[in-house]
């Protein structure tokens, strides 16, 4: 019985009912069969998924170099157009790897979505290329929806941290066009959906309800929000807090974006969060909430800290899940496709 132990420890199965797989009977008249086989039947209940990495989203042409921003994908293999979820990574404005938390992308990607992770640049450089980039992102995806599978009114967006920030950026600017730059411009911006994690809604207040010392860090020009805004120290400019240009950093805040037209948020925050202030997603909710978008919903998970253990746990992981579901879905079954042409 070591093969057959082998193989029902490999599948997501119950032990106690098999759940597709079992022994089958009187069947030694099968292609292949000798004496001592253990002939097992296995019921199709999921898809296979195409990875494909390494896809050039978007190329920037500077006066010395060419920068090309990646994105990697899993495509669930199948017939039917499907939505498209997006995921931006956190890094504190420094760093964007797309390649991080693979089980929450793989779970919306067995959900069935088409699920993109997507490069950014970060500091150095500054606003507004974070969130004119992201919005290339969704164009990107809208231009190449039937190479990819996609149905392209439907295009949510995932992120946690500064990702969080950078999806809350892009549902809270729906119908703005100032931010549109580079390729596919007549392609739409929008998005259908967001999901933040502990992400930045106000850059003047991150440390909100923080003490006197953290108070303190969010202040200096060298915190990665002012050099997001205001850039770094260089030659005769010394560099500048965050709160010494106030309308640049209001603009470059998605809840001074909120005005009636943005899709259903989720914003999930810790309450151990001692990086990000939860006070962010709950004056994010609150604003959505004043402002006509009742369809949101705002968590506050008890113990959770920033980006901790209890982020990759399967009730987050479901919940999350499940509202894309709820607000992209239904997901059409389709037949799976013998190969994809990408």
């Amino acid at each position: 019985m070591k093969k057959i132990s082998a193989l029902l420890i490999s599948l997501p199965l119950a032990a106690a009912s098999f759940s597709g797989i079992c022994a089958a009977e009187n069947k030694t008249d099968l292609f292949g069969y000798t004496d001592g086989a253990q002939v097992v039947s296995v019921n199709e209940v999921t898809g296979r998924i195409d990875s494909r990495t390494g896809v050039i989203y978007s190329q920037i042409v500077g006066d010395r170099q060419l920068t090309q921003l990646r994105m990697n994908l899993l495509i669930p293999r199948n017939n039917v157009k499907k939505p498209a979820i997006i995921y931006f990574p956190g890094g504190g404005f420094t760093t964007a790897d797309h390649d991080k938390f693979s089980e929450m992308r793989f779970a919306l990607a067995k959900a069935g979505f088409v699920v993109a992770s997507a490069q950014y640049r970060t500091v150095p450089n500054l606003f507004p290329v974070i969130i004119e980039d992201a919005k290339s992102a969704v164009r990107f995806l809208r231009a190449n929806a039937d190479r990819f599978g996609i149905d392209s009114d439907k295009i949510g967006v995932l992120g946690d941290s500064a990702g969080g920030y950078v999806v809350q950026m892009l549902g809270a600017t729906n119908g703005e066009t100032e931010f549109n730059q580079g390729d596919f411009l007549q392609q739409s911006s929008d998005v259908q959906a967001v999901v933040s994690l502990y992400g930045i809604s106000d850059l003047l207040s991150i440390g909100e309800g923080y003490s006197d010392e953290i108070q303190k860090v969010h202040e200096s020009p060298a915190v990665t929000e002012a050099l997001l805004i205001n850039g770094a120290a260089f030659n005769t400019f010394p560099g500048m807090s965050i709160s010494k240009n106030k309308e640049k950093a209001q603009y470059a805040s998605p809840i001074y974006h909120i005005d009636g037209n943005e899709p259903p948020f989720l914003l999930m925050h810790g309450s151990a969060d001692m990086l990000v202030s939860p006070l962010q997603s709950a004056h994010m909710f609150e604003a959505l909430q004043n402002n006509g978008q009742t369809e949101s919903e705002y968590i506050l998970i008890e113990g959770a800290d920033h980006a901790g253990i209890k982020w990759y746990q399967d009730a987050v992981i479901n919940k999350i899940t499940d509202f894309f579901l709820q607000k992209l879905g239904p997901i059409e079954k389709g037949s799976e496709e013998k190969r994809l042409n990408l």
